[in-house]
């Protein structure tokens, strides 16, 4: 299987290996469905299949997985109603989407029709849609709860100080992947390539390697208690345990950072994942936010991840790129000319 080894915009790239991952999910066009409280069961159409497991007992999860999709997170507005489609429905959204996406299309006009589609469907490994119109399913309307009066103050503050700065004013205003620090956090949502994890595991602890910017989560099996509130981490801090054959991570002590998450979060949210290996190429892996400073409740998505071939690639990110001086020095001159367009005579 040939994956892309090149994967952001602002960073180079390389080739790696290592871990066993993260979840597979059954790809939800082979499973049958049914609800219970909200949250989607699966079910495998296959063959009887008995769960490995390691040397010292633990249900066996490794192997390198792919979450990739392009369903989304949240419900779109047209799918109000719809929380699944059928297979016809399925095939005609892919291919929309598909088109849609095409970066082999040189259509429309001027340099940002162009320049956005720098990277031609070569490097793109974005994955299918499911047959659920977005990855939340419960609540059952799958978008995201309302925000809690603080949540939205929360919010109001952290556009205020966007708008305060420029996209460039300074290294820490550019998005955490162009400086080599998180792409895929907790939980780890798709994005267009890369979308592959390794997890290994030994007595006591599980280890999760995400391929894109190369993240390892170390994941503790043996009941130690979460670090101290004032320690906080990228990714959290994360403790797990067996439920049956199921793997419960429980993460906590987020950074505050509004850029760890691809939804709305405070650093105070505590994230509980699931992952269940439901047969030799797929794991069911759902997670649940609990953060009552942001949400007026809890929420919970399901995002697939079925097993591939490896070994992941190294992802050659580095802090001291040159593209970051680039972008510094250009927006600095773009101020400059701003600035002496202003003082121009008329």
């Amino acid at each position: 299987m040939t994956r892309p080894l090149l994967k952001s915009s602002l960073a180079s790239v390389g080739t790696l290996a290592v871990l066993s991952v993260l979840v597979s999910v059954i790809p939800l066009h082979l499973v049958a469905q049914t609800s219970t409280a909200g949250i989607a069961k699966t079910t495998p159409r296959t063959k009887t299949w008995t769960q490995p497991s390691t040397p010292d007992g633990q249900p066996d999860l490794q192997g390198v997985w792919s979450n990739a999709t392009t369903t989304p997170l949240e419900r779109p507005a047209g799918l109000a109603s719809k929380q699944v489609l059928t297979e016809e429905e399925t095939a005609e959204l892919q291919k929309q989407t598909s088109e849609n996406r095409n970066t082999d299309r040189r259509d429309g006009k001027g340099t940002e029709a162009d320049v956005a589609r720098a990277y031609n469907e070569f490097w793109w490994d974005r994955g299918n849609v499911l047959n659920r119109t977005s990855l939340i399913v419960d609540p059952p309307d799958g978008k995201l709860p309302p925000l809690t009066p603080a949540g939205q103050k929360i919010m109001d503050a952290r556009a205020e100080a966007k708008r305060s700065r420029g996209p460039a004013d300074s290294w820490e205003d550019r998005p955490l992947q162009e400086r080599c620090l998180l792409y895929h956090g907790v939980p780890p949502l798709p994005t267009g390539y890369n979308n592959n994890y390794q997890i290994l595991q030994s007595p006591g602890l599980v280890a999760i390697v995400h391929e894109m910017i190369h993240e390892v989560r170390l994941i503790p099996l043996d009941g130690r208690p979460h670090l101290p509130q004032h320690v906080r981490q990228w990714m959290g801090d994360s403790r797990g345990h067996w439920d049956g054959n199921t793997l419960v991570v429980e993460t906590t002590n987020f950074a505050d950072n509004p850029r760890l998450f691809r939804f709305p979060a405070s650093g105070n949210a505590r994230v509980e994942e699931r992952f269940t290996r439901v047969d030799a190429d797929h794991i069911d892996y759902r997670f649940t936010v609990d953060d009552p400073a942001m949400y007026t409740r809890v929420w919970t998505a399901i995002l697939p991840m079925t097993k591939i071939e490896g070994p992941i690639y190294e992802y050659a990110c580095h802090e001291g790129n040159t593209a970051m001086v680039g972008i510094l020095a250009g927006a600095r001159a773009q101020e400059k000319a701003t600035e002496a367009a202003k003082k121009a005579p008329k």
